[in-house]
């Protein structure tokens, strides 16, 4: 591969640092390019001869790392894991806007790779006999490949979302840079904009009845989210669920919002202007039919700004894969306006035009509409809206907002997008009208570089998550799909596929949920280093997550032998079910059983949630676990009662890393 164009690399920082752990920090970049990057090399004694590269969603900084602590600390988990950490800037943010001049492939792996193919320049430096200025303490034993001269460093890609999209373009595109790679959380080329529009047409015709979806779905709930639907309703919730949006996520309904959807808005926009008028006229188009209840929500509003608010609080530079889309804080920008009367109605999105004042034709999206205050929505690149003044007079629409929302429809992709099928009649054909363009595949483009075809080179593992609300969990099949058609009966010599049970998009410890939700990052620590032992030892990591995909949804087995993959399995019951009634004061007994799957470490813990978390030991080492617990509540109400599992790669129960939880509920009504 041809890097020549990044110029010459150079250095700028080289310098010892303590935090978050002892590491050799070298900071550069390449002449005539704005590609800049950062290694955190570990001691020497440290060093086992490999390095892992995180590759983030979007272009972002060669800093984001320093600033992480705990499970999301990237620095210390390579070095815990004989490896030193890359990142780079991806090749700077004036190559991550979709629909662009620039070549999508420096930022989808080009940047990337020239600075991996660097630091194997650098860590020879580092590391071989007669080059470590820091010393050779502990060169002997761990330090494996590094005593050796000349030695070739193994390299490991990874990231999510986004950075999933560019791993696999890396994957696909590269030879010889990296040796095995781990997207997480990953689309497919049909994501965007449909995984956002399918879900916010369900949030807005059943955001009174989310609720009830909820409960129908929570332990002793009916199980059927569906009954007292209008018939509109239930269209639209068998929709969503059929398109793979995970139907027991919707707890999350609150504040799940629209997402990254207001930044790709006006890139769909672009591609397909025409669409937003026939939405509303040409029959086929939901807005075309005078009884759905989309005019019913159609905002067409002139208005007047009594108070523009203000950015009051600074946000991290550091992101995840949830909000990487949204950019840097501007604090002058204005976050948000009170009206100095209440809209008509209200609601989720909307395009805000300046009409006068100094701020005229601005336009920025609305994040929603409450009564007489209007929040905008995320502050995207180079967007900010500044200088509104009370008196101002602003139109406010949602009609492109509203259009949106069944774009999907009208963007049927070839057949082995499945979940599509409910669009197509018994030919094949689709049943509504049709746009000009498959959009889809454009942005996944913007992304990878290339459009995903399966065609890796090194071993990959992918980790999923069954509650992904961004990437709905069959996009990871679908890929995997494509692997095969290309590995055939080799796939399993190369290719691993690992769901994990309540997890959601995001790649951050704390869940919002932390008793409906675990956090998938221990099972990404467990597919590095198994990835690093498949690579260097041929020892080949467990098997990939036994599933099935039923009409969009994936289904995994009840039991952790059945199940495989890496995350234990739990079971929780209460007087031998899954929901009770007692009396005040009245014991219940409370069984947990945990479980690992072969080859995936130990148990090391069981926790359990009463509405204040407690942990204990867990009695037995090895795969299994059970437990027991006599409980009487004290107040009347419904309790919902957690436990969560976790395991531990190596057993070891006091590291943040590669441990892997999962959970099971129950529910009390106490009378």
């Amino acid at each position: 591969m041809d890097n020549g164009d990044f110029g010459r690399p150079y250095t700028d920082i080289d310098e010892w640092r303590t935090e978050p752990v002892p590491h050799r920090y070298i900071h550069g970049g390449f002449d005539n390019h704005a590609t800049r990057f950062s290694f955190y090399f570990p001691p020497a004694g440290q060093y086992e001869g490999r390095f892992f590269q995180h590759i983030t969603p979007v272009p972002e900084s060669e800093h984001l790392a320093r600033t992480a602590r705990g499970q999301e600390d990237r620095i210390s988990f390579a070095a815990a894991s004989g490896a030193y950490f890359v990142e780079t800037n991806g090749g700077g943010d004036q190559y991550g806007e979709p629909g662009s001049d620039t070549d999508p492939t420096i930022a989808a792996y080009r940047a990337n790779a020239a600075a991996a193919a660097y630091s194997r320049e650098v860590a020879r430096r580092v590391y071989d006999k007669g080059h470590d200025q820091y010393g050779d303490a502990g060169r002997a034993g761990r330090a494996g490949h590094a005593g050796a001269p000349g030695h070739r460093p193994y390299g490991y890609a990874y990231g999510g979302s986004g950075g999933g999209f560019r791993t696999i373009g890396a994957a696909e595109n590269t030879e010889g840079v990296w040796d095995g790679f781990v997207p997480y959380v990953i689309g497919s080329p049909m994501a965007i904009p449909n995984v956002f529009s399918v879900r916010m047409h369900a949030q807005r015709v059943l955001r009174d009845r989310l609720d009830g979806i909820v409960d129908a779905l929570e332990p002793g709930g009916s199980g059927d989210p569906y009954a007292d639907l209008t018939q509109e309703e239930a269209d639209a919730l068998r929709e969503v669920t059929r398109m793979g949006f995970p139907l027991a996520s919707w707890y999350g309904h609150r504040t799940m919002g629209t997402q990254a959807f207001a930044v790709l808005y006006p890139h769909v926009k672009q591609a397909d202007p025409g669409y937003f008028t026939d939405f509303w006229t040409v029959p086929g188009y939901l807005g075309a039919d005078p009884d759905s209840s989309v005019h019913r929500d159609r905002l067409r509003l002139r208005a007047e700004v009594a108070e523009a608010l203000y950015a009051g609080d600074t946000v991290s530079a550091r992101r995840g894969v949830d909000n990487s889309f949204a950019g840097a804080a501007d604090q002058r920008a204005v976050t948000a306006v009170r009206l100095t009367a209440p809209a008509p109605i209200d609601c989720e999105g909307a395009e805000l035009a300046v009409a006068t004042g100094a701020a005229a034709d601005e336009r920025f999206s609305v994040k929603h509409v409450r009564g007489d205050l209007v929040t905008l929505d995320i502050q995207d690149r180079g967007h900010s809206l500044r200088g509104i003044l009370p008196g101002d007079a602003i139109d406010l629409d949602n009609s492109g907002f509203l259009a949106a929302q069944t774009y999907h429809r009208h963007q049927v992709p070839s057949a082995d997008f499945t979940v599509w099928d409910q669009f197509r009649d018994a030919h094949g054909n689709p049943i509504p009208p049709q746009r000009p363009m498959i959009i889809g595949p454009l942005f996944a483009q913007a992304a990878a570089g290339t459009v995903q075809s399966g065609r890796i080179g090194g071993k990959m593992i992918v980790v999923a998550c069954l509650g992904d609300r961004e990437a709905f969990p069959w996009q990871a099949d679908w890929y995997r799909g494509k692997v095969r058609a290309h590995l055939g009966d080799t796939e399993t010599d190369r290719f691993r596929l690992w769901y994990v049970e309540a997890a959601l998009h995001g790649d951050e410890e704390r869940q919002e949920h932390p008793t409906r939700t675990v956090s998938y990052l221990g099972a990404l620590h467990h597919a590095l280093r198994d990835l690093a032992a498949w690579v260097e030892k041929d020892e080949a990591p467990p098997a990939s997550t036994r599933y099935t995909v039923e009409d969009g949804q994936i289904r995994v087995p009840a039991t952790a032998g059945e199940r495989g993959g890496v995350q234990p399995v739990v079971r929780l019951t209460v007087n031998g079910g899954a929901y009770a009634e007692t009396a005040v004061g009245e014991e219940v007994l409370l069984r947990a059983e945990a479980e690992v799957p072969r080859g995936a470490g130990q148990l090391v813990a069981l926790q359990w949630d009463f509405g204040g978390e407690e942990a204990f030991p867990v009695r037995q080492t090895g795969g299994r676990a059970a437990a027991e617990r006599i409980h009487a509540f004290g107040a009347p109400g419904t309790h919902i009662v957690t436990v969560r599992a976790r395991a531990q790669r190596e057993g070891d129960a006091s590291t943040p890393f590669a441990r892997t939880d999962n959970l099971a509920r129950v529910r009390v009504v106490v009378r």
